[in-house]
């Protein structure tokens, strides 16, 4: 399949120049020429069908034409290794735990596939690739992981400052290897935008073979696209409006949904939950969007004040508001709010979430009270274990939080980064230096 530059749709270019490039060179991101529908039989048979099985047949979709069935089968394989189960709250509201991979957080779907493809598709190279990764606390982690002594790939971590959990900045600073950290004074925004512009510089790119892992690389966002169909598959009753409510920061996991929806998927709404970071949700009250520094919250991993995915989420609806406004709901949401809807949730239904599924809790809710439902399917992405903000969690449940045994391994590792300013030079110096 070719893929075209959300900049430029005659600007074409192969399955692997999309991966291995990551970014465009007008600037722009990769989307796939066409979105293929998959079958009914597939949605009739789901409840029968494993996760691999249905994250197999989904990716044949798309990769179908530039990855051999016995090669996407190993990539799978390798890469869905973990449960994503539906936990009931009650009988309309369900929680999808997208906790349970290496670094507890659901970018370890996209990461390791992403990790996957790629080293199959250089694995005939003999030029070493240098992956650049902006994160907010997640991304990184799964990225590190997923990449981890991977022959021929680089991988570099930026992230701000004393703006991440203690725990994420440690899975982030203790692998060593092939994995380098960056700690940017500044926000998650600096970030990306350092790497952003180091896509677009030439003298650079004729240096290194540069590529990204952030959800800007279609071969990390596709692939979170098969976790909704497995969502789907647990649902007893299909009769019933699906309303799925997705914490958003850079709109990668939503944009991945809407892309399962063109699929097939049968969803009646999304709902993209934000934090005081509202650029989405004003674009949607105004069709004027507009940029703006990101602000420090409790859910780290939304404080992006310039999504990357928007430019996507535009492309898929031909830039149409009103179309946008029909699929897609969005509200913000205080750190105030946020701790008191993680109150609720323990008091309520004697579950613990983290604030990131918090807000999407609260999403959810007042979606529902502005739009009236006799019954309805609801699910809540719950996108990092409630163990990666214990400093959070604890205080405000007054609970203790068992912390998995593989983030206490990385808890008693050194932590080890290099601190660099906001300012592209500075990157740019890094990088040609190593």
């Amino acid at each position: 399949m070719k893929f075209y530059s959300t900049n430029n749709k005659t600007n074409l270019v192969s399955f692997k120049e999309a991966v291995l490039n990551g970014i465009a060179n007008d600037g722009g991101l990769f989307m796939p020429v066409e979105i293929p529908k998959l079958p009914q039989a597939f949605f009739s048979s789901l409840d029968k069908l494993s996760f691999k099985e249905i994250s197999f047949i989904a990716s044949r979709q798309i990769f179908g034409q530039d990855l051999k069935d016995e090669i996407l089968s190993e990539i799978i394989n390798s890469t869905i290794t973990f449960d994503a189960p539906l936990v009931k709250l009650n009988n309309e509201l369900n929680i999808l735990e997208l906790f349970h991979g290496p670094t507890l957080a659901f970018k370890d779907f996209g990461a390791r596939f992403m990790a996957n493809v790629m080293a199959y598709l250089n694995k005939d190279s003999d030029r070493e690739i240098k992956i650049l990764v902006a994160t907010s606390g997640d991304t990184g982690s799964a990225v590190a992981n997923g990449f981890y002594k991977v022959k021929g790939i680089n991988v570099v971590l930026l992230y701000p400052s004393q703006k991440v959990s203690k725990i994420q900045e440690q899975q982030l600073t203790t692998l060593g290897e092939n994995i380098s950290a960056l700690e940017v004074k500044g926000t998650f925004d600096d970030c990306q935008r350092l790497v952003k512009q180091a896509f677009l510089d030439k003298d650079l790119l004729n240096h290194c073979n540069l590529s990204s892992a952030n959800s800007i690389n279609i071969a990390r966002l596709l692939p979170q696209s098969f976790y909704y169909f497995y969502a789907y598959s647990q649902i007893k009753d299909k009769s019933l409006p699906l309303i799925i409510s997705v914490p958003s920061g850079n709109f990668g996991n939503l944009t991945a949904g809407l892309i399962a929806m063109e699929m097939g998927l049968p969803v009646h709404k999304f709902i993209a939950a934000t934090n005081a970071n509202d650029v989405f949700p004003k674009y949607l009250e105004t069709s004027v969007f507009q940029a703006k520094p990101s602000v420090k919250t409790l859910s780290n991993a939304m404080d992006v004040g310039n999504p990357s995915n928007f430019v996507r989420i535009l492309d898929l609806y031909n830039h149409d508001h009103n179309l946008i406004k029909q699929k897609i709901f969005s509200t913000s949401f205080s750190d105030s709010e946020t701790i008191e809807a993680m109150k609720e949730i323990k008091t309520k239904y004697n579950y613990i979430i983290d604030p990131h599924g918090a807000v999407g809790y609260l999403a959810m809710k007042k979606y529902l009270s502005e739009n009236y439902y006799n019954q309805f399917n609801g699910v809540i992405l719950e996108t990092a274990h409630p163990a990666k903000f214990a400093d959070i969690v604890e205080d405000v449940l007054d609970t203790k939080i068992e912390v998995p045994e593989r983030l206490q391994t990385c808890l008693t590792k050194k932590k080890s980064s290099i601190e660099i300013s906001k300012d592209y030079i500075d990157f740019k110096n890094f990088i040609l230096s190593n």
